[in-house]
């Protein structure tokens, strides 16, 4: 007899809740209030078995435009191990270290892994998920990104970078360019990604190697939930 297939997925969540399969999330997103020292998050089981999962939180910090994610001892997520029942639910509460405020906001990953099931049978392909949940900490005083916008050639591709110099990460959501000729470039209908304090991302832009994007282009993207407008220059 074959032995069943494992499928691991990865689900970066960015929407008002999210799921996959029986497990629900809710919020998908966390953002402490000045001097809040826990918060929570609720593990929903939709199904008719019981869910097993391992909850860990990871400092999130970015690196040449890569996430790069290391242990951390600010952030503590109570329990650990988790067994929800069919059909009920789980809070993991997140405990925030105190500390002196920062400067800028930190960021950390909260991931939750399902695990196998505690019998060990499998049937099937045994499809384990795993959800990433980002984490914010405001620093003291007020705090928003601020971006800046480019668009250049790297390698005969165009390329979009998106720098941000402010205290606050930017949340990228749907993101269109328009060159000086009126061409639209729709570049993400949905999330795009994440650029944290003093970082930068780049894309690879959907269009050909011949594409006229040099000079002012005009950028609209949904930043932190919030539709923003902004120009560039090509390279």
């Amino acid at each position: 007899m074959p032995r069943p297939a494992f499928v691991a997925c990865l689900l970066a969540l960015g929407c008002a809740g999210a799921g996959a399969a029986n497990l629900q999330i809710s919020p998908v997103s966390i953002t402490f209030r000045a001097g809040q020292g826990a918060s929570g998050i609720t593990l929903q089981n939709q199904g008719d078995t019981p869910v097993y999962g391992q909850v860990r939180a990871y400092a999130w910090t970015q690196r040449d435009g890569e996430d790069v994610l290391g242990e951390t001892a600010e952030l503590v997520a109570s329990p650990p191990i988790i067994e929800i029942a069919p059909r009920a639910a789980q809070t993991i509460r997140l405990i925030l270290k105190a500390g002196s405020p920062t400067a800028v906001e930190r960021s950390f990953r909260l991931l939750i892994d399902e695990l196998p099931r505690a019998d060990g049978t499998q049937s099937g392909v045994d499809i384990r998920l795993r959800y990433s949940v980002p984490v914010f900490v405001p620093p003291a005083g007020d705090a928003a990104p601020v971006l800046a916008w480019r668009v250049f050639r790297q390698g005969g591709e165009w390329m979009l970078r998106v720098a941000n110099t402010g205290a606050q990460h930017a949340q990228l959501g749907s993101t269109t360019l328009r060159n000086g000729a009126g061409t639209e470039i729709i570049v993400s209908k949905g999330l795009l990604g994440y650029v944290l304090p003093g970082q930068e991302r780049s894309w690879k832009l959907p269009v050909a190697q011949d594409a006229q994007l040099d000079g002012k282009v005009a950028v609209r993207s949904v930043v932190n939930a919030r539709p923003e407008t902004a120009d560039t220059a090509g390279r």
